[in-house]
């Protein structure tokens, strides 16, 4: 038997590739570890509901406000007008779109990804079967690695692809309490604090009966489960019940190169799109599964492999904008407390507001307001410069 394409990981961009690949007449396997879950504070916009047909089912809470926190503890609540941010739980949001996957015609591997081989027969994706233990081989055309931040796949088959940069993310899953006077089920906070995060942030997103506690760094000194334990307590939920606790690495930058310019090409985590200062990755790894998908088609159908790299040209084309804008945001504002405070200030102002909303739901910058944007740029010189005291806007 031969595989079209081996699409290796099952999250929510491996599980994208596949389902598209199988609707698409390719014979595709989705090869994925069994109960892995992804800490992740289950943030999806609008824009992924219609683009990904996604039921209303899947949302576990709809948020209508976003509450920043500065380091010495000043809030700012921006209103999401005209829509909202939907929630996800990972532990069902991820086997939700496996199973779609599936249902679509793409064929369920459980397993560990071991490595790719060669040979006068073609490519073959060797794996170890969890139900067995045995060493499995599966012949492919194609490969699509959607494995992670920490991609075995890029680690051997792309140069540079074992260095790619990011931040370990940490949380705990709790039983929520009802709204108090410092929760509400529907806000989301972000904290900006550096006793938290000295170079991100932690957050307190809602999810129903539950709620993701938690907070990343790129520094190997920091402590996560202290990190997160002090945020617990700073937002009066030290003694909710704790469910789970997941750790992983979330990438901060693209990289340069996607594919192999033979067999394999790259999705997700594993070719770095999440976006920078915001940490959002469930939708950018649905686009790069699509965009993988396309290219791995475009491949197939023509038998040429330069075709590979409209994976990495497609996702780029749409949104190497936003991540440019948003890489300059966190290295201008996440370097310092005076920065972050500075960035809590910014975020007083209405244009900031509406405007950065609107990019979130829609995925694109808003261009429809131009003075809006001369005048976001003035303020945040005058923020960055010191021209304008925190707190003021």
């Amino acid at each position: 038997m031969m595989f079209d394409v081996i699409v290796v990981g099952g999250g929510p961009s491996g599980a994208t590739a596949a389902e598209d690949l199988a609707r698409s007449g390719a014979h595709v396997a989705m090869l994925d570890r069994d109960g892995r879950i992804k800490p992740c504070g289950g943030a999806i916009p609008p824009r992924l509901i219609e683009d990904f047909a996604l039921p209303e089912s899947q949302l576990v809470a709809k948020i209508t406000t976003a509450r920043m926190i500065s380091p010495t503890g000043r809030a700012v609540d921006i209103p999401i007008e005209n829509g909202f941010v939907g929630m996800v739980d990972r532990e069902h949001f991820d086997e939700f779109l496996r199973c779609r996957a599936a249902k679509a015609g793409a064929e369920r591997l459980t397993g560990t990804f071991l490595r790719v081989e060669r040979d006068d027969q073609g490519t073959h994706v060797v794996y170890r079967e969890k139900a067995t233990g045995d060493e499995r081989r599966e012949r492919t055309k194609l490969v699509i690695g959607a494995d992670g931040a920490r991609s075995r796949v890029a680690a051997a088959e792309l140069p540079g692809g074992s260095k790619i940069p990011y931040v370990l993310a940490y949380h705990e899953i709790i039983d929520a309490p009802g709204a108090t006077a410092n929760y509400d089920p529907a806000r989301c906070d972000v904290i900006y604090d550096g006793a938290i995060s000295p170079d991100f942030y932690g957050w307190v997103f809602p999810h129903g009966k539950s709620a993701s506690v938690g907070m990343g760094t790129a520094l190997g000194s920091v402590d996560l489960k202290q990190a997160t334990a002090a945020l617990r307590s700073s937002a009066g939920l030290a003694e909710c019940k704790t469910l789970r606790r997941e750790g992983a690495p979330i990438p901060l930058k693209p990289l340069d190169r996607w594919d192999n310019g033979r067999d394999v090409v790259l999705a997700g985590d594993a070719a770095g799109v999440v976006a920078p200062s915001s940490g959002e990755g469930i939708y950018y790894a649905m686009v790069g599964g699509r965009v993988a998908a396309t290219a791995a088609m475009a491949t197939l159908m023509s038998g040429d492999v330069a075709k590979l790299k409209l994976a990495r040209q497609l996702f780029m084309k749409e949104h190497k904008t936003v991540f440019r804008v948003l890489a300059s945001m966190q290295n201008a504002y996440y370097r310092s407390d005076d920065r972050r405070e500075r960035f809590v200030s910014l975020c007083h102002d209405i244009d900031v507001q509406k405007l950065t909303f609107e990019a979130y739901m829609n995925k694109r910058l808003v261009k429809a307001r131009p003075m809006a944007h001369v005048r976001i740029g003035l303020k945040n010189l005058a923020h960055l410069t010191g021209l304008v005291r925190p707190g003021f806007v």
